[in-house]
């Protein structure tokens, strides 16, 4: 059941990383980059980081990942004028360091 979560999640970040990188390069017209690298990253990386939050061996952990991937999801449904919409940066960040801090203490 783990190897199948961490596949997920490899297979969700991987996707998060591909729609980042054509947001970046202008693949499309700039209404569909703009889903792609602003809307869709955001999700896609929430959702990673929820299959990723059971898997953390520190509950306090796993409860501020569900947390850092809600955020995640609902930032990125947030109009970006709003002043609000700084808080999928803020959930992407959060949950990139209680990745790291898992994977250290996992070695």
């Amino acid at each position: 059941m783990q190897n199948q979560q961490q596949s997920i999640q490899g297979i969700l970040s991987i996707a998060a990383l591909v729609c980042l990188a054509i947001g970046w390069f202008n693949l499309f017209s700039p209404d569909i980059n703009h889903l792609l690298s602003r809307k869709v990253f955001y999700v896609l990386i929430g959702a990673s980081f929820f299959i990723q939050a059971p898997l953390l061996t520190n509950k306090n952990f796993m409860y501020a990942m569900y947390a850092a991937a809600g955020i995640c999801v609902v930032g990125a449904f947030l109009p970006d004028s709003s002043n609000l919409s700084a808080l999928k940066t803020i959930g992407l960040l959060a949950g990139i360091i209680l990745s790291m801090s898992n994977r250290s203490r996992n070695r």
